[in-house]
């Protein structure tokens, strides 16, 4: 239904005055739907951010999923059960938007499992024990609505309708995710110390989940320019600080960075340096269980040929017996 765009941009015709056009529809704030001229810089970057997007709501699924038989109570198992689904679905959604600017999901499976695509670094560090859930679901979901609350705005039409109802779960992902470090910052003396452990793993990746710094990111100039993100990484990162210092400070826990400090005039807080080393180290396939994740995505990918299988044969059965009729 939208060849007629993709074949368009992908003719190389990128001329100045359908450039200017396009920027002008941006500019509008319309949004740019799978049948429009969108340049192919334009499309390429959509289905690099997307794909990206829709994998590491896949991958993520893995930390949470070590934990669900060991949930402390049959409630907790309930509710993480349910969340692993939501990402599940999320993953769907992404693929799906991503599909619409014509790239398959075969080729999006291929490239993760193949390691050629990344998804969120966060997801290559463990979940040690269960205030590691707790702090995944308030730090990484936090820092995911952070940015996934701007894409609802996003210049493309099919990914900005996704995100609404991914930011709705989202938010009930971040809610459970506090509400187990509530229990464990107000629970024993050891309870409290698990919360303070897992925060300090787990912080200055939350950080690294925003991406490299503004002077250093080779896409944000031009996405901010087509609207595709609305905030740049900093800005996104500094949100997050401001709005989750408080609620550590409620919890009576500490942000594990020694050089963070609130400025009075501008009425915001300040963070040490980030240790990028680490995050490119992490993007590169080196973190502690980039092999792990990748070795159960593709051992689900394997252990699911059967079903792909079956299906296909049911639709060509399906379009053999049309064609009969």
């Amino acid at each position: 239904m939208y060849s007629q765009g993709l074949r368009d941009s992908k003719a190389g015709d990128d001329s100045p005055e359908l450039l200017e056009a396009f920027q002008k529809r941006i500019d509008n704030e319309e949004k740019i739907e799978p049948r429009d001229w969108m340049p192919q810089a334009y499309r390429q970057t959509l289905i690099r951010q997307i794909s990206q997007h829709a994998h590491s709501e896949i991958v993520g699924q893995l930390p949470e999923a070590n934990w669900v038989s060991r949930a402390p109570t049959l409630k907790r198992k309930l509710i993480l059960l349910a969340k692993i689904q939501d990402e599940a679905g999320h993953g769907l959604y992404l693929y799906s938007a991503a599909e619409t600017l014509g790239e398959s999901r075969h080729k999006m499976f291929e490239d993760l499992l193949s390691g050629k695509a990344k998804y969120s670094s966060i997801f290559n560090y463990p979940t040690l024990n269960w205030a590691d859930v707790g702090a995944v679901g308030w730090l990484v979901d936090g820092a995911a609505i952070m940015n996934q609350v701007a894409l609802c705005r996003t210049s493309y039409g099919p990914y900005s309708r996704s995100m609404v109802k991914i930011c709705k779960e989202e938010s009930f992902h971040q809610r459970q995710g506090y509400d187990i470090m509530i229990k464990m910052a107000q629970g024993t003396a050891q309870q409290k110390a698990m919360a303070q452990d897992a925060i300090n793993r787990l912080w200055w990746p939350a950080l690294m989940m925003f991406g490299p710094s503004d002077k250093d990111s080779k896409h944000s100039g031009q996405s901010m320019k087509w609207k595709i993100k609305r905030f740049s990484n900093d800005d996104l990162r500094d949100k997050f600080i401001n709005a989750t210092v408080p609620q550590a400070e409620y919890l009576g826990l500490t942000i594990p960075d020694k050089d963070l400090k609130y400025n009075e005039k501008s009425k915001t807080y300040e963070h040490g340096e980030i240790d990028w080393n680490e995050f490119v180290n992490v993007i590169k396939g080196n973190g502690e269980c980039n092999q792990q994740r990748m070795d159960a995505r593709n051992r689900a990918y394997d252990d699911g040929k059967w079903v792909r299988a079956t299906a296909a044969a049911y639709a060509k059965k399906q379009q053999k017996n049309e064609k009969v009729a």
